[in-house]
């Protein structure tokens, strides 16, 4: 099977090879030869029912500086011409995100979007998880000081992030004492328009943050993130670095309920984030990463496994 894989991303000149998880993937499908086109989300058309854009045919290799070389740019019909398509830009997840979603919609009776992105848009990874609220640390979303300072008060230290963060950006650790607080809800409240998460702060933070991730609904591997000295945030692009883990009871039971609904949506790469072992507090679904540490700790070839379950997809739609 040979297909033509869109994949719509940031500038292939800014990715950092070594860990980031599109390359991986671009690397495995055009080892099984399957055919690359790169494009950026702002590059969508929409047009007499067709969506395309202006993409450049892409070939990739591990070579720092000299990793990937275009080809003449065309017109690609996203509809017509593609077998799959990628979503793959990062966050933030604004009305640029949102938009991307709603074109790519259009055209997957036909194409592939993976993951799907109707479901996408429908389960940030901060309001999705609330689904799941049995697995979660006690957590409020709001906008109000008011609630902020009851919670604090009932929780004894709190963490405040974005509710449409992403990347460790943001997050906040509150002492007791709530100093700071009040600015830091002022700070928020202008920076965004939208409520903010506020968590219990769980100590267990300092062991880490396991990563795993679920491919069609099912566990692919799983690394635990440790925050650098003096931090809370372990995600590696802010400092925090990866070992070998295994996932504990609770985590495997929390990963059990989550599967069918994952693969139902057709959010066939989802990276899941847990802490101490039993705390779930994000489903990644726009632009999961781990896989490249995955694969160095476990020998797991997760790239190549998510494109057996895309092709199995494409497959089966016939």
């Amino acid at each position: 099977m040979t297909l033509s894989v869109a994949v719509q991303m940031d500038p292939l000149a800014t990715i950092n090879i070594a860990g980031d998880s599109t390359f991986a993937l671009m690397l495995s499908a055009q080892a099984r030869g399957h055919r690359l086109f790169h494009y950026l989300a702002e590059d969508l058309n929409y047009s007499d029912g067709r969506v395309w854009a202006k993409a450049h045919p892409v070939t990739v290799e591990r070579v720092e500086g000299a990793h990937f070389r275009f080809g003449d740019t065309v017109s690609l019909d996203l509809g017509e011409d593609a077998d799959v398509v990628l979503m793959r830009q990062d966050p933030p997840f604004d009305l640029g995100y949102i938009t991307a979603t709603h074109l790519l919609e259009r055209i997957a009776d036909r194409t592939l979007v993976v993951n799907d992105p109707a479901s996408v848009r429908n389960a940030p990874e901060k309001v999705f998880v609330l689904d799941y609220a049995r697995f979660m640390p006690p957590t409020l979303v709001t906008r109000s000081l008011d609630e902020a300072r009851a919670f604090l008060a009932a929780h004894g230290e709190i963490v405040v992030k974005p509710l449409h963060g992403n990347g460790g950006k943001a997050i906040f650790r509150v002492g007791s004492d709530g100093a700071n607080l009040s600015a830091l809800m002022e700070v928020f409240n202008q920076t965004w328009r939208e409520p903010h998460m506020v968590q219990a702060f769980l100590p267990a933070v300092a062991k880490g943050d396991k990563r795993i991730v679920l491919i069609d609904g099912e566990v692919a591997g799983a690394i635990n993130r440790l925050p650098g000295e003096g931090e809370i945030r372990s995600n590696l692009a802010v400092g925090g670095s990866a070992e070998k883990t295994e996932l504990t009871p609770r985590e495997q039971e929390i990963c059990e309920a989550l599967g069918p609904e994952l693969k139902r949506r057709g959010l066939l790469f989802v990276g899941i984030d847990v802490i101490g072992g039993e705390w779930l507090t994000e489903i990644n679904v726009t632009s999961p990463t781990g896989i490249v540490a995955i694969e160095r700790f476990d020998g797991t070839d997760v790239a190549g496994l998510i494109w057996d379950a895309i092709e199995r997809r494409v497959t089966a739609r016939g």
